[in-house]
């Protein structure tokens, strides 16, 4: 397991693709239990450890997270997260005819919890919640656009049905992305996480790279964009 950063409120980990936020029905390993194992080995605590999950992304989805050891951590956390203090930032490669190169996207979002699908959905329907994100364009070639995405609100598969919906499904997306999408790793990573530490209220930045080595990040200047200004 990466850990960026560690002391005893918090623990920032990079997550890997296609690994739970937290245990679901796969019964593959999480990184809930994964940061839980650690914490128990490195200090060798007995019984149940204590770690609060205060954010969380798609399985398919890598990149920085933040676990709170403590459960005052993880309350002012989970605070920030909930009111927008703490920031997420993404890098997504989108296919097809981009309109905007810049804009912000509101929808209103249903879950079928049968399919595990995300919809886009009128405003008023029952169970819709508000989804925003802004975007904005950093590089194309070939067709492929590379997109710097901030969340303003945390809903699951939220990035990947909102540029879905404009006609700019994420390269690699099964679920959202048509039938003519290729096998690949979901080609959204979450870049760089910002938070105020929950004792000190430090302003903490964590940027990390996605896999610059991997089709199709190797097409861009990543360096260029995540370098520390």
């Amino acid at each position: 397991m990466d850990i960026l950063y560690e002391d005893n409120q918090v623990i920032v980990v990079l997550k890997p693709q296609n690994v739970p936020s937290q245990a679901d029905e796969s019964g593959d390993k999480d990184m809930l239990t994964m940061v839980k194992e650690y914490i128990k080995e490195k200090y060798n605590k007995p019984g149940n450890v204590y770690v609060g999950l205060v954010h969380r992304l798609d399985r398919p989805t890598g990149g920085v997270m933040v676990f709170a050891k403590t459960s005052k951590a993880a309350e002012r956390l989970c605070e920030q997260f909930k009111n927008g203090e703490a920031e997420k930032t993404y890098f997504a490669i989108v296919v097809g005819n981009l309109k905007l190169n810049e804009t912000k996207l509101t929808n209103y979002l249903l879950k079928d919890t049968k399919n595990n699908m995300v919809k886009v959905v009128p405003m008023l329907t029952a169970g819709a919640k508000k989804a925003e994100l802004d975007y904005k364009l950093l590089q194309s070639v070939d067709g492929y656009h590379l997109l710097k995405v901030k969340l303003e609100t945390g809903r699951g598969h939220q990035i990947r049905v909102q540029l879905a919906t404009i006609g700019n499904p994420i390269y690699g997306d099964q679920k959202y992305g048509g039938g003519n999408m290729p096998k690949a790793n979901l080609n959204l990573y979450a870049v760089e996480l910002k938070f105020y530490h929950p004792v000190s209220k430090e302003k903490m930045v964590f940027r990390v790279y996605p896999p610059e080595d991997k089709p199709m990040w190797n097409k861009f200047n990543l360096e260029k964009f995540l370098s520390l200004r």
